[in-house]
């Protein structure tokens, strides 16, 4: 007989629901009330195991924090090349994908919570410096050419495009009136990889620059 599945607890139901709220519709537009009624449980239900939204986002932020971080690491055994940022990239946008509430809304939500944004400051800090770490290796195999101020500089704009893309998507391609805020047509993540890449590819030579030119065309 096959094994039954556990049933999911009311807790992990309410992260889930407000997870797949937040992303669809912005967490700004959802209340506990939409909350409760989406999951058609008392509001005193859903209190009895979040005392209000915010503690609800700082759970599903800590989520978000456990599956980001193991990400940013370089390899130790063997220098660092492209494929090693691309597959980074492709992992990173891929939780921020299932995240997306928060990039979207970051700057009001770090600022209502100053524990989500000192831990998202030392979280980007680290990826950071695995940018850094990456370019260093690339440097040190040949594939890239470039010195260390320019390689901060390259690893702070890595950062930026990689955080904000969600933003300026959604600014420059707003989901038509009704529609919800992960509407596919406004969707360009592939498109974020590449900014991400065009920003080394002037630093990298030979294969790598060409590697780089191939998968920008892939994603365009």
């Amino acid at each position: 007989m096959a094994e039954r599945k556990r049933p999911r607890r009311t807790r992990e139901r309410i992260l889930e629901t407000s997870l797949a709220l937040f992303n669809r519709f912005g967490e700004p537009n959802i209340t506990t009330a939409h909350i409760a009624d989406e999951m058609n449980i008392s509001p005193g239900n859903l209190y009895y195991h979040f005392s209000n939204k915010d503690e609800i986002i700082g759970e599903l932020y800590a989520a978000l924090e456990a599956r980001l971080d193991p990400l940013f690491t370089a390899p130790r055994a063997r220098p660092a090349d492209v494929e090693d940022l691309w597959f980074l990239l492709h992992l990173l946008f891929e939780q921020m994908w299932a995240y997306r509430f928060f990039y979207r809304d970051l700057i009001e939500l770090t600022s209502r919570n100053r524990r989500i944004a000192a831990r998202f400051a030392q979280l980007t800090h680290k990826g950071e410096s695995t940018v850094i770490e990456l370019c260093r290796g690339m440097t040190a195999a040949g594939t890239m050419q470039a010195n260390d101020r320019e390689i901060a500089a390259i690893a702070r704009n890595v950062v930026i495009v990689a955080t904000y893309w969600m933003s300026y998507q959604r600014t420059t391609h707003p989901p038509t009136v009704g529609a919800a805020h992960d509407d596919p047509a406004t969707l360009r993540l592939d498109r974020a990889a590449f900014q991400v890449l065009a920003l080394i590819a002037p630093f990298a030579v030979d294969d790598a620059r060409a590697l780089i030119e191939r998968l920008g065309e892939r994603y365009l």
